[in-house]
């Protein structure tokens, strides 16, 4: 659900846009040239800014204002991929961090050794869903293996989906006939964390055999709505792709994705790049996009689709 505050924020941004904008246009007719350069650098800024807005514009999608749910599962490379997969989700944490997004951990399963096999991950705030959808699909990263012993290169893969979180999950029906729902204790650390009591949840939805599972809450109530929330978002973003590609096939451009195709690839050896295979958008610092900085991948998807 959007906030009334973040609405409010975002009108109260664009009027000081607005604002910020007549003001400096009434000072560059009465500025002399020691003025020019401060004022330049204001138009610079007014011109982000702008930009900044007209990105906005473009997330027009039904759901795009709202939170999304962001899931990162480790692809075949055994402890490397699930080290990748990790790397990812950090990755996110970060970019939403920057953003001033709230995250809560909703499932999370770690690797044997190192990384994590997949994570659930609800993203709220303004846009997010938005924001985060040109993220989907295969992230492929390249690198010297901390794993291997004989540090050879290594390709790894990671799929990322990410799916709308409806203010309402009545918009979905889901007969509970069509769930089996199974209850185990959570994995994780041992010692005094290990769970005493079964309150982890693996919901199954019989039709689809879509499975999610959640047990990072310590109630089981708790992780039962979270999974739900899950699974109702998968059943959503299944009937929507299978809308798409009808439209596709009766167009005759439908190709169907396979795991292979990604859309993304992260090198770190012998040279740093990231790029998107979509846009061709590259990056030459890719400890920075690591980081968080994955803005400008979003910006130049979202403007080629346009």
């Amino acid at each position: 659900m959007i906030r009334q505050s973040e609405i409010r924020e975002e009108i109260e941004s664009y009027e000081d846009l607005k604002k910020r904008t007549e003001d400096t246009l009434e000072m560059i007719e009465i500025a002399d040239q020691s003025m020019m350069e401060e004022l330049e650098r204001e138009v610079e800024k007014i011109e982000a800014a702008v930009d900044h807005l007209e990105l906005k514009t473009l997330l027009s999608g039904k759901y795009d204002r709202g939170n999304a749910l962001l899931a990162i599962h480790a692809g075949a490379g055994g402890t490397d991929s699930q080290d990748w997969a990790a790397m990812l989700e950090r990755m996110y944490l970060r970019w939403a961090e920057r953003r001033g997004y709230e995250t809560d951990i909703l499932d999370r399963t770690a690797g044997e050794e190192a990384g994590i096999k997949s994570v659930t991950i609800g993203i709220s705030g303004l846009l997010a869903y938005g924001y985060l959808r040109p993220e989907k699909g295969v992230h492929r990263l390249v690198r010297l293996s901390p794993f291997d012993a004989a540090h050879r290169r290594h390709t790894s893969f990671a799929l990322v989906e990410v799916l709308p979180e409806m203010s309402d999950l009545d918009d979905v029906k889901v007969p509970p006939d069509d769930i089996k729902l199974d209850v185990y204790k959570s994995s994780g650390a041992g010692g005094q964390n290990v769970q005493k009591n079964a309150t982890a949840v693996r919901l199954t939805h019989i039709p689809t055999g879509l499975v999610v599972t959640c047990q990072n809450e310590r109630s089981l109530v708790q992780n039962k709505e979270n999974a739900l929330r899950v699974l109702k978002a998968r059943l959503l973003q299944m009937k929507q792709e299978e809308q798409e590609e009808k439209i596709s096939e009766l167009r005759g451009e439908y190709t169907k994705a396979e795991w292979g195709s990604q859309i993304r690839s992260y090198v770190l050896h012998p040279y740093q790049m990231v790029k998107d295979h979509r846009t061709n958008f590259e990056m030459g610092n890719a400890q920075a996009v690591l980081d968080g900085e994955i803005d400008p991948f979003i910006e130049a998807f979202l403007r080629k689709i346009d």
